[in-house]
């Protein structure tokens, strides 16, 4: 178990890891736990596929005082203040997009820096993201016309993913292709995920990299993982994925009490 004199920060993935069997609320104890943690001087990152405005929302008690990691890593923030953006061509985003469109029973998700943007397919995808993911949305009547810039075009099948392996494949090289969950399909531009990102943090803050627990459960998790000193997985997470941790956790929060108690 690792030494919170060892550590400087820690990096925690959301769904799957800090919100388990699809929650979209943080348990009543986790913000208390979080500050318990930066009063040891440990800063806390939320690492998401989410959006910034999203995670500011989850964690609306400590959301001043946390940093964020967004966008699968194409975008972070902390104290306020943007670390770090990362856009995708916008040729290559057009190109997802027409991809995604034309795919039957798919929905196309554009994030931008504050808000996402989407042309709904079924009336239930713009309530799922609104009211479910609660992410701020922009409806609009022409995908293809957004003008901001590219931080992540995203599938959405609402009964599952239907060929993960079509886009690995139709888009390797060219850009970052992850699975969100078992209804999402992320990308980001090439080279980008949890780890980069991550790397601009700590480059901005000054912070090793062996002095980083990160905490995750999926594909999107498995750079970040590689990258730190203290690598911990979900008891749930794929055995690749637990392959790569110095140890496991059946909940972030009996983690961080076991880390404050040492």
């Amino acid at each position: 178990m690792a030494n919170l004199n060892q550590i400087k920060l820690i990096a925690c993935d959301l769904d799957g890891t800090l919100l388990l069997n699809g929650a979209q609320d943080l348990q009543a104890n986790t913000c208390d736990l979080i500050r318990a943690l930066q009063n040891r001087g440990v800063l806390f990152f939320a690492a998401s596929g989410r959006q910034y405005t999203n995670l500011q929302k989850l964690f609306l008690p400590i959301k001043d005082d946390i940093g964020y990691l967004c966008e699968n890593g194409a975008l972070s923030f902390c104290g306020g203040k943007r670390l770090h953006k990362d856009t995708m061509p916008r040729e290559l985003g057009q190109e997802l997009i027409r991809e995604i469109w034309d795919t039957d029973g798919a929905e196309v998700l554009i994030s931008g820096e504050m808000v996402s943007y989407i042309q709904p397919k079924k009336q239930s995808y713009y309530h799922h993201m609104k009211d479910v993911v609660k992410n701020d949305v922009v409806v609009v009547d022409d995908i293809f016309s957004t003008s901001e810039d590219y931080l992540k075009i995203s599938l959405y099948e609402e009964e599952g993913l239907h060929d993960e392996s079509f886009w690995q494949h139709r888009f390797s090289g060219r850009c970052t292709v992850v699975t969100g969950g078992a209804s999402w399909l992320d990308m980001m531009p090439k080279g980008v995920n949890k780890a980069s990102g991550l790397r601009h943090i700590l480059h901005a803050l000054g912070i090793d990299s062996k002095n980083v627990m990160a905490i995750g459960d999926n594909d999107n998790d498995r750079e970040m993982l590689e990258l730190v000193g203290y690598p911990v997985a979900m008891k749930t997470a794929k055995p690749h994925i637990r392959a790569i941790a110095r140890e496991e956790t059946d909940t972030v929060e009996h983690l961080f009490e076991r880390l404050l108690s040492l």
